[in-house]
This record gives C-alpha cells, sequence and structure tokens, in this order.
C-alpha cells in the first residue's frame, strides 16, 4: 500500500473545506483515506481528532451570505436556552437559497444581521432571541432576555430589545415575546437569579430589585445583593455551588453577612437543596416581620 500524503499542518488541527485541500495541493484521492471522515458533504475531519463538534465541523461550509442562527446561534453564544441537540441551524441572506443538508436547518433571511465569534459568522444575539420566540416558552424568553442585558458583559441593551419587539410585531411568536420583554431585567447575575426572581413574583410577593447595591453608615459598599428589598431590608440570595466548594467564597459569605447583619439586613437564602415554596414562605414572614402589607 503506497504511503498516505502528508497533510499540511493547518488541515491537521481540525475540520476543512476539500476546496482548502485542493489549494494546498492535496488530490481528491488523498481526501478519500481512511483517515479522514466526512461529516458533511465537502468538509474533512482527520479521524484522529475525537470529540470535534458538530457545529465545528459544518463552518468550513459556511458561504460568505451564511451564517449560524436560532438555536445553534444561542450555543455559540453561550446563550441559556433549553438543551437543543437536533440540527444545526444555517441562515442565507435573501435572495440566496437556505442550505440543504442533512443535520442541518436552513432559513432564509432579508433583515437577519451576523456578527463574528470565535472566526464564524453567527446572528445577532438579540436577533437570536426574536428567532426563538415562536419555540420558546415566555418564561425562557424571560431567561434568555435577562442573559442578554446580564451584569457583566452583556450582549445586547433594554432598547436593542425594545426594538427588536416593536420590528417583530404581527410575526410568529410576538406575543411571547411581548410578554416576555415587560418582565426582563437588566444586571442580573445568573439563570438562577433570573428563576428565583420569577418564582418570587409568581409567589405574591413584590418584585426585588436586582443585584442592588449596598453601604454601611459610612457609605463603604459592603455587598451587592442578589434580589434585594431596599424599604424593608430584605435580601433573597441564591448561593451557586461556589458558595460552597470554594473557601475563599465561603468566607466572603461569612464576612459579608456579618456586614448585613450589622446594617439590620435580613438575608433569606436558596440553594438548588431547598424546597423552594418552604423558602419562599420564609421570604414572605421576613417582609411582612419588615413591615410590607400585601
Amino acid at each position: 500500500m503506497p504511503k498516505l500524503v502528508s497533510l499540511p499542518t493547518p488541515l491537521c488541527s481540525g475540520p476543512f473545506h476539500v476546496a482548502d485541500a485542493a489549494r494546498a495541493g492535496i488530490g481528491p484521492g488523498r481526501l478519500r483515506s481512511d483517515d479522514l471522515e466526512s461529516p458533511f458533504p465537502g468538509v474533512r475531519v482527520p479521524a484522529a481528532l475525537e470529540g470535534i463538534d458538530p457545529i465545528a465541523a459544518y463552518a468550513p461550509r459556511l458561504r460568505a451570505f451564511q451564517y449560524f442562527s436560532h438555536w445553534t446561534a444561542a450555543q455559540i453564544h453561550g446563550l441559556p436556552v433549553p438543551g437543543y441537540s437536533g440540527s444545526i441551524h444555517v441562515t442565507s441572506r435573501a435572495p440566496n437559497k437556505p442550505p440543504r443538508v442533512r443535520g442541518v436547518v436552513g432559513h432564509v433571511s432579508r433583515t437577519g444581521r451576523h456578527t463574528t465569534v470565535r472566526g464564524v459568522s453567527v446572528a445577532e444575539p438579540v436577533d437570536v432571541w426574536v428567532s426563538l420566540s415562536p419555540e420558546l416558552s415566555v418564561r425562557q424568553l424571560i431567561v434568555l432576555g435577562d442573559a442578554l442585558v446580564r451584569r457583566k458583559h452583556p450582549l445586547a441593551s433594554m432598547e436593542k430589545l425594545a426594538a427588536a419587539v416593536m420590528a417583530h410585531k404581527g410575526k410568529r411568536g410576538a406575543k411571547k415575546l411581548a410578554a416576555a420583554f415587560e418582565r426582563v431585567r437588566p444586571r442580573t447575575d445568573s439563570v438562577k437569579e433570573t428563576y428565583l426572581r420569577l418564582d418570587i413574583v409568581d409567589f405574591g410577593l413584590p418584585e426585588p430589585e436586582v443585584n442592588i447595591e449596598i453601604r454601611d453608615a459610612s457609605g463603604r459598599l459592603i455587598a451587592i445583593g442578589d434580589l434585594g428589598y431596599r424599604q424593608w431590608k430584605v435580601l433573597a440570595e441564591y448561593d451557586g455551588e461556589q458558595h460552597r466548594t470554594d473557601d475563599k467564597q465561603f468566607f466572603r459569605d461569612v464576612d459579608r453577612l456579618d456586614d448585613l447583619a450589622e446594617e439590620l439586613w435580613r438575608v433569606v437564602r436558596f440553594n438548588k437543596s431547598h424546597v423552594s415554596r418552604s423558602r419562599l414562605h420564609k421570604l414572605r414572614r421576613a417582609l411582612l416581620a419588615a413591615g410590607w402589607r400585601p
């Protein structure tokens, strides 16, 4: 058996298009060798590379007028959407036709916008929110909206979300999108915080302020509370895993809680092990004790 021609280094590190191989002087016979796999027509991946993501495998096929969209774009942007292990979504700008490839859902858009993330074209984050409105529930759209306008490294602004809602009027998912926008709040830090805020309001309690700055009598910042009520000095805090497993975080929490207690703040803590309804009753009792009246 003749010895296989070595592939150029750039073609050994990940998926590549056969056209790129041809430009590098690799003939069609070499591309049919057993050491290469073909996840999509026109794409080859060295078989020695394990765990190649389907999105990365399809990327070499993207044309200049195409970009990843919908669920696929949400994954690339790191946005919180329910687990989706289905097809890859690719949008073509009109009048170009959508891709027709097994395992790929093609779309066409005249107004869709795209950006570049890690070297590939991806739908703009706000357009992802809009495009998924027919598929997601109102609650899921709120979570996604909160993630777009989060406190750290936001991907959008409330003004951009409002403009998107207006532009989507009369289309599929428009009513859900508008209903979700009414409950989106900027400056959140996590999906769990969003769900907790929604649970609090749906339980019949007043809506808390998101990530409030709390200062002592001298003006020193002592805490940024997840969800708080300034009027009654009550905080609802969601403790993620790092609060339990990270010693530095644990020690900071102890000092923080002491500082809050000195300023007469009542803190009700939530985590995944708590029965939500019982903790919500505890939060309600804290608010009542502080002077809130339904």
